[in-house]
């Protein structure tokens, strides 16, 4: 088995030894987000912990089933894909259940190599599986007992906002599309944060391929990210998506399975990648959101431009919200919810 070691290297990222590690969540589900389900109750929305198989990998998943379903009825469904880092028990899962308490069937999975899914070398970061996670929570979701196959939409959360554009352009199962505060994994990688890094990206690109020949060789797996941070590092941190990132994942909603890691040959891939390449191919409905303070709106205003044959396309910007603010505080998810049933209702 290969050996690893962590690079901590990450465009605009502070870095160093986390004052606290985090712990495992007491919901017995392991669902960190407030007003989560601890227990199937008749009658409720409930929750649902399945496992399947993806192209030979084991895909864990929650779905989540409307109050009072009845499985010979028929409903439409929502697939929900997480942010980077993100794995189901967090943000995706708080969607997926409001979601569900607006009369969906929903799933969240966690992406293959992250989370409590398989694969090898962990902490793999790849559009192309990403892209294919997105697919195989449809191939799953759509066999489940009371989904209308032919009412079938996506909600994508950050990282997982711009795959679910890539992947909509060729799935057509997918009848409507919505995104909140979508992150475009590869202009990131590729150009850093709000394109801050521009002009590293040749000497980062080698170390990529560096990084990639030392796995083939059967040496050490490089990472890039951040393992774990401290508080005085937190609070220097100058981004909001960053800063208040990093409160969520490693202080608020800290789950053992999320992480900011990722392969640094992964860089490969993703520096190479674009989720507004051949935007012009997605042509169901579809709806983006972002915060008015979110200082990653601008992959949004980018993407939503590009969409150019997307049906009734809208923007809905929400008031005073920060990009991490719309994963969990009340008074920006409400409005984020309300706009994606609204939407929903209308074109599933």
């Amino acid at each position: 088995m290969k050996k690893t070691t962590f690079i901590l290297v990450a465009a605009s990222m502070a870095t160093g030894l986390m004052s606290s590690a985090p712990t495992k969540s007491s919901n017995p589900f392991g669902l960190v987000y407030g007003d989560a389900i601890t227990e199937n109750v008749k009658g409720k929305v409930n929750i649902h912990p399945v496992s399947y198989k993806l192209n030979g990998i084991a895909i864990a998943a929650n779905v989540y089933t409307p109050a009072n379903y009845d499985a010979s009825k028929t409903y439409p469904a929502v697939v929900v894909a997480h942010p980077n880092g993100g794995i189901k028990e967090q943000t995706a899962g708080l969607y997926a259940q409001r979601l569900a308490e607006a009369g969906y069937i929903t799933i969240a999975a966690d992406a293959a190599y992250q989370g409590a899914s398989g694969g090898e070398p962990r902490h793999t970061d790849k559009p192309a599986a990403r892209t294919e996670d997105i697919r195989g929570m449809a191939d799953f979701i759509t066999q489940y007992a009371g989904v209308d196959a032919n009412r079938l939409g996506a909600l994508g959360i950050c990282g997982g906002g711009g795959y679910t554009l890539k992947t909509a352009q060729s799935d057509k199962r997918f009848k409507a599309v919505a995104t909140l505060s979508m992150f475009n994994s590869g202009e990131v990688r590729r150009n850093g944060f709000q394109n801050s890094d521009v002009a590293t990206i040749q000497p980062r690109l080698q170390k990529a391929a560096a990084a990639r020949a030392q796995e083939a060789a059967g040496g050490k797996i490089l990472y890039s990210g951040v393992a774990s941070i401290t508080d005085a590092e937190i609070a220097r941190t100058p981004t909001d998506l960053y800063r208040e990132g990093y409160e969520y994942y490693y202080r608020t909603h800290a789950h053992p399975n999320s992480t900011f890691l990722y392969t640094t040959s992964s860089l490969l891939d993703l520096m190479t990648w674009d989720a507004t390449a051949g935007l012009e191919l997605l042509n169901q409905p579809l709806l983006m959101m972002a915060g008015s303070k979110a200082d990653t709106k601008y992959m949004t205003d980018e993407a939503f431009a590009k969409a150019t044959n997307a049906k009734d396309k809208e923007l809905f910007i929400i008031e005073g919200a920060t990009h991490i603010q719309s994963y969990w505080k009340p008074e920006y998810v409400n409005q984020a919810v309300a706009k994606a049933v609204g939407f929903f209702g209308k074109t599933l």
